[in-house]
């Protein structure tokens, strides 16, 4: 159960804290989409015995990039093959990926949809006559396992109401796993390797942020799930609107980050997400474009992508700029040529498409309409309402500026970034996709043994959303649980004692109290930095040097060289982070987790010399695509005991005609 807040501000952090140590079979770490889908799963294939643990940062119901809500689930393949997915996904992704992991999925993905609506999520339907039924006139109409027709916003997306998505699916994860399992408010922020085998895992170690307590726990494998990360770029809302992000701001690398510093494998994190999104609200278009018919515009008032000029520059880029299709990357691209251009701002008409679909409504139809319009932000970014409020903006009347964010990592939606895992033990896939143990195959395995991991995770794999994560949070558990039966006589060893573990997790809350009273402001102190002030350097580095929004995405070698030194330079810094409060405990392990998971990105975009991704980001010394060198995968490794990084080529191999 997750404990309340504190009635008066956040606790006090204390020297020294209680320790609670556990030793279980198998930890979950993480409480969103991928994380629910194992705990649903696993306890099918455990036997009795099993332990089974999960720690969540925050709570389940409202944990995870699905904490507000959703108005579509964007990965259903119903009638369409598994096959298709898997070209979908490449084709969106520039041609890169891992067509195995995607295949898995996509064979596997419609049967936690259809859990979903099983436990009460709402899907929209078809009727007899072609009309969209939401809500309980969906229901009335049977289940998408019995053969009811969803309403499809795309080839793959499927509409919902969604603003309880999280809640019905965290419910059914609770009940299976049970709440005695179960640890919320507690952020696990470092793995531990097993002290006979330093390339298998053995633990965790982390904190309550509701009372001070540190937790260490011993596991014989592990899945860690805890989102991509965002805040590692300054965003475009600034002030007040500083937390405004797109994507849930407490995601903060750690998924990255912890497996980076266990010696697992990372893959293409040069890859990141820079979504077009309606300006400071931060609200989705993917409704306004496939549900709506929406067109954007330049502030000429023209249809820009239709153009010649945008056909020709979409030419540069083929065969996926002149694919039926066009990538997500170069969308935007055409958005920031328009803007270079001097022909912004760009907008999105919503009073045509409105009145275009309202053209053949009657007047309770066309109100119920124009009420999905709000419903598309209530459901998951109520934020935008409120700015269309505050602006006096009736989508009908009046057109919304739409601009590209600040970047994100992550591999779970139009981005592919993560770690690099274990395909399934299938006869085609190839071996060098396979990551085995004492001789067997894990499927969504690390290179660390035991540890697993699904959704944002898993690098090379985009457009699984919030579906295609808990679906492969359920093929991770299915994983361990072979996993601990085959090793069946392994105990996990960790090499550090107790004393050390806590001492490593409250090292802010030490060097606070050490030296807070140097200073009448205990913001402002020579003898350390409090977690605020290392986030502001951390963004303002990331926006100016590393193809921030402050540069239209562009860097070039030099400005890389320039990121990644004062990166470090803050990494050493970070040792003098200070926490008062628990808050500010968990604010300085998110920044820490921060700082290694964007410089992994940084370092990435050196490796690669070139422009894989033209509208997330430009290397000014690499315009354009090297396919005769750079048609690979790229991976990395951190060795923390030297603090030395590796990166290497790894060989793409195409499976799906």
């Amino acid at each position: 159960m997750a404990l309340p807040n504190k009635p008066k501000g956040e606790l006090k952090a204390v020297r020294d804290p209680q320790v609670e140590e556990r030793e279980v079979d198998i930890l979950i770490v993480g409480g969103g989409m991928a994380a629910c889908g194992t705990a649903f799963e696993v306890k099918k294939w455990a036997s009795p015995d099993t332990k089974i643990l999960l720690c969540d940062k925050a709570a389940m119901e409202r944990s995870g990039a699905v904490a507000q809500g959703l108005s579509a689930i964007n990965t259903y393949v119903g009638e369409n093959s598994a096959d298709d997915y898997v070209r979908m996904v490449r084709n969106d992704l520039m041609g890169i990926v891992r067509e195995d992991l995607i295949f898995d999925l996509g064979c596997h993905v419609d049967d936690s949809v259809h859990l979903f609506e099983e436990w009460g999520l709402p899907v929209w339907k078809k009727s007899a006559d072609g009309k969209n039924m939401d809500g309980k006139k969906g229901q009335s109409v049977g289940t998408l396992k019995s053969g009811a027709k969803p309403v499809r916003t795309g080839k793959w997306q499927i509409m919902i109401n969604g603003e309880s998505y999280k809640r019905v699916v965290a419910e059914a994860a609770k009940l299976a796993l049970g709440e005695e399992n179960i640890l919320e408010r507690v952020f696990i922020v470092e793995l531990l390797n097993d002290a006979n085998n330093p390339k298998q895992i053995a633990g965790a170690v982390g904190f309550s942020v509701r009372e001070n307590k540190v937790y260490i726990i011993k596991a014989k494998a592990m899945m860690v799930a805890c989102g991509g990360a965002v805040n590692i770029y300054q965003p475009r809302s600034v002030g007040e609107g500083k937390g405004r992000a797109w994507y849930p701001v407490w995601n903060s690398g750690s998924t990255y980050t912890m497996a980076l510093r266990a010696g697992a494998e990372l893959s293409m994190m040069e890859n990141r997400f820079t979504p077009a999104r309606f300006k400071d609200g931060y609200g989705p278009v993917g409704a306004w474009f496939l549900l709506f018919k929406a067109k954007t515009l330049n502030g000429l008032g023209e249809n820009f992508a239709a153009s010649e000029a945008a056909k020709k520059e979409l030419e540069k880029y083929a065969p996926y700029g002149t694919a039926a299709i066009t990538p997500t990357c170069l969308r935007n691209h055409l958005m920031l040529f328009e803007m270079k251009e001097g022909r912004g701002p760009i907008i999105m008409d919503t009073v045509t498409a409105l009145a275009t679909l309202g053209a053949t409504m009657d007047k309770k139809e066309l109100k119920h309409l124009e009420s999905e319009a709000w419903e598309d932000f209530l459901d998951m970014t109520c934020g935008q309402a409120n700015l269309w409020c505050a602006t006096d903006t009736e989508p009908e009347k009046k057109n919304s500026e739409v601009m590209p964010t600040e970047p994100y990592l992550l591999g779970s939606h139009s981005g592919c970034c993560g770690i690099w895992t274990s395909g399934p033990d299938y006869d085609w896939v190839p071996d060098s996709y396979k990551i085995k143990f004492n001789g067997k195959v894990y499927n969504r395995m690390t290179t660390v043994a035991g540890l697993f991991t699904a959704g944002d995770g898993v690098g090379c794999s985009g457009h699984k959303f919030s579906s295609g994560s808990h679906a492969e949070g359920r093929i991770a558990a299915k994983e361990m649980v072979k996993f601990i039966r085959d090793n069946a006589g392994f105990k996990p060893t960790i090499k550090e004692s107790a004393k050390e573990l806590v001492d490593m997790v409250y090292k802010p809350v030490r060097t606070y109290l050490d030296n807070a009273a140097y200073t009448t402001a205990e913001d402002i102190n020579p003898n350390y930095i409090k977690p605020s002030g290392m986030m502001y350097r951390m963004m303002k580095n990331s926006h100016e040097y590393g193809a921030g929004t402050a540069t239209y995405y562009q860097t070039s070698s030099k400005m890389l060289e320039v990121c990644i030194n004062n990166l470090e330079v803050m990494r050493e810094d970070a040792e003098k982070l200070a926490a008062g409060d628990l808050h500010e405990l968990m604010r300085a392990w998110e920044i820490y987790h921060r700082l290694y998971t964007v410089e992994a990105h940084i370092r990435h975009i050196q490796f690669r010399k070139e422009t894989r991704y033209p509208g997330f980001y430009y290397q000014a010394d690499y315009m354009g695509q090297d396919d005769a060198n750079w048609f690979c995968f790229t991976n990395s490794t951190y060795d923390k005991a030297t603090n030395q990084w590796s990166l290497k080529k790894v060989d793409y191999v195409k499976i799906i005609p």
